[in-house]
């Protein structure tokens, strides 16, 4: 525990998303406790942490810690009476500008709270959809699906999604829909998989700039037909025609969507989101393909 950064005061925090020694999993921003987990140790570890941890790093742990707390915006609103009860040990500048910056993040925080509790009160889809239910809500991955499509942010929608899982978790389940996969287990996948495309796009980055000098001058194209049917242009090639038994093109699902990604936007010059191509690449979504009649049948070009 810090010595010199010693709260006077702490806040009712009506939850703790502490961990001991113990069950710590090796996150950077997991609260540590090593001693009795309380209100005044679990106020002051976060002080700790706050200091702790860089100003480019402060967003990030928040958002952490509301995706892990059951009332996320009463664990919000803790916080903020925790740091503004301590204000003193934001006296220097430096601290002071971290300060400032807390503040901003938790009304930008609070702000999407209150947008997404707007969008997210769908109606309930049918049985078959719902993959689980308890006393106080459903959960139904193939609503989830339809709203982190929602997101343009990756953040966005991996704080949602482990929101979701961990209120999944947490709760007291009445019935579970056994034609359906487990739901805390599809938000880890798609967590994961949002995680991959990321760390995949970031190499692909870092290969284009590094080499740069060498390379063509490169913008992507501009596609004047619908998603889709590119998309499927790309399925028939992979799944449908072949020579000598093999593919047209031979290649890991993961690298064909970032390079459809990285390679096109629409005919209104926006980017191609990797999910959606995701999803129309999947042999199960033939309705997210284009219709017979709107097909691009490549096998007359060959």
């Amino acid at each position: 525990m810090s010595l010199k950064y010693q709260i006077k005061e702490t806040a009712p925090f009506v939850e703790f998303t502490a961990l001991s020694i113990d069950n710590a999993g090796g996150n950077p921003f997991d609260i540590i406790i090593t001693t009795e987990i309380n209100l005044h140790t679990y106020c002051q570890a976060i002080i700790d942490k706050v200091f702790e941890l860089k100003h480019s790093d402060l967003e990030a742990f928040i958002i952490y810690q509301i995706s892990i707390a059951k009332h996320p915006e009463k664990w919000l609103n803790k916080f903020e009476k925790l740091i503004t009860l301590n204000e003193h040990l934001f006296d220097n500048t430096r601290n002071k500008t971290k300060l400032i910056k807390l503040f901003a993040i938790l009304e930008l925080q609070r702000q999407k709270m209150q947008s997404s509790s707007v969008i997210t009160t769908p109606k309930k889809p049918a049985k078959k959809h719902i993959n689980a239910e308890s006393e106080e809500r459903y959960f139904s991955f193939y609503e989830v699906r339809k709203q982190i499509e929602l997101f343009k942010d990756d953040k966005e929608k991996i704080l949602f999604l482990t929101k979701e899982k961990f209120e999944f978790e947490s709760a007291n389940i009445d019935f579970i829909n056994q034609h359906q996969p487990d739901f805390g287990l599809q938000c880890q996948k798609e967590i994961d998989h949002i995680y991959h495309l990321k760390k995949l796009s970031d190499e692909l980055e870092k290969t284009n700039t590094s080499n740069n000098n060498k390379a063509l001058p490169f913008s992507k194209l501009k596609i004047n037909i619908q998603i889709n049917q590119l998309v499927d242009i790309f399925y028939q090639f992979t799944r449908e025609h072949f020579v000598d038994g093999k593919p047209i093109i031979d290649g890991n699902t993961n690298d064909i969507i970032a390079f459809i990604a990285n390679s096109f936007v629409d005919k209104d010059g926006r980017e191609i989101s990797p999910q959606t191509i995701k999803t129309m690449l999947s042999p199960s979504k033939t309705e997210k393909r284009p219709k017979p009649h709107k097909r691009i049948d490549i096998e007359d070009m060959l």
